[in-house]
């Protein structure tokens, strides 16, 4: 179990080093200049010697002005000092100020959407391998939703039960009207407007783990374990409880892989909801060309993703008793 965890946090860390290092190089190959940018913005003065000052101080105090390796090495000394720089977009706050503002949103929407997408795909789809009339219903909608895309879905969401119905708000985390607070009203507010981006990441992310598990059981009950032990007289019962726990082994790993895809869809769903997340935050520094923000966002998606990640690698172990059967034998 040592030699494990120490080989896959080496792997992790140099997935970490060359993710964030193409993360620092992203915002420097885009078109444009950040501080240009955000002169535009807040410079009143139509002087050019007097603009041009300005641009030499904001480019001196950014760390722009210096050559690329230099700005490099100065990154990560920052970023193990936990300093992400300062927003050019919403200058003068800190990077790490905010982000922290978009994390619980991000947070409140992706964590119920991962775990009751994860459990109520696996739930159908394996109640749908036994059922010939269920599988002739669940399979072709999870088909259906599973190629779904996330942009699409919700705005389609947004204009039936936004617009048409007009049940739920199309835009924000909680009216406009109210100040955050822990009163019952604000809570039932934000509940009221994340249920939209929340369906929309749901439905998407059930119908792949519907097909997953439906797909799995059906090949578990027709290995040859299941038919011995059905020749021996075991119930059906117990030949599908075996077939089960083979089956959520593969889906389990399947959960891993689909971080990185509902990370995606939540940055395109927030978006087309205005919801204040990374994403809604991500799109507003591309569109301003802001690097430090780029860079924090990014950074955010990627140790979420790897964390996620390794916490399902050691899951994994720990319910599957052939691997610790392998790295037993490993380290005899």
């Amino acid at each position: 179990m040592k030699r494990y965890l120490l080989r896959k946090i080496l792997i992790y860390l140099l997935t970490f080093f060359i993710a964030v290092t193409i993360d620092w190089m992203i915002p420097r190959f885009m078109p444009g200049d950040p501080i240009r940018n955000m002169l535009t913005r807040v410079s009143v003065s139509s002087n050019a010697t007097a603009i041009q000052q300005m641009y030499d101080y904001y480019s001196h105090l950014f760390g722009l002005d210096l050559p690329l390796w230099q700005q490099y090495l100065n990154f990560w000394k920052s970023l193990f000092q936990g300093d992400l720089g300062i927003s050019t977009y919403l200058f003068p706050t800190p990077v790490i100020d905010v982000i922290k503002r978009a994390v619980p949103y991000d947070i409140f929407l992706l964590l119920p959407a991962i775990l009751l997408s994860w459990y109520a795909g696996n739930k159908f789809g394996a109640v749908a391998a036994r059922s010939k009339r269920l599988d002739n219903t669940i399979t072709p909608l999870s088909y259906i939703l599973n190629a779904t895309p996330y942009m699409w879905l919700g705005i389609l969401l947004s204009w039936f039960f936004g617009i048409i119905l007009g049940i739920f708000p199309i835009a924000g985390a909680y009216s406009y009207s109210l100040q955050p607070s822990f009163s019952w009203k604000f809570i039932g507010s934000v509940l009221h407007h994340w249920f939209l981006p929340f369906l929309s990441l749901f439905m998407v992310e059930f119908g792949g783990q519907a097909i997953g598990m439906r797909n799995m059981i059906i090949y578990e009950l027709e290995a040859d374990y299941s038919h011995y032990l059905g020749t021996l007289g075991a119930p059906q019962k117990l030949i599908r409880n075996y077939a089960f726990r083979n089956a959520i082994l593969p889906q389990v790993t399947g959960l891993a892989l689909k971080l990185g895809t509902i990370v995606a869809g939540a940055l395109v769903t927030e978006v087309v909801f205005s919801y204040p997340g990374i994403g809604y935050l991500l799109l507003a520094a591309i569109q301003n060309q802001d690097y430090f923000l780029i860079q924090g966002c990014f950074l955010f998606i990627i140790v979420g993703v790897l964390i996620a990640n390794f916490a399902i690698d050691i899951i994994y172990v720990l319910i599957d008793p052939r691997t610790r059967r392998g790295m037993t034998g490993e380290t005899s």
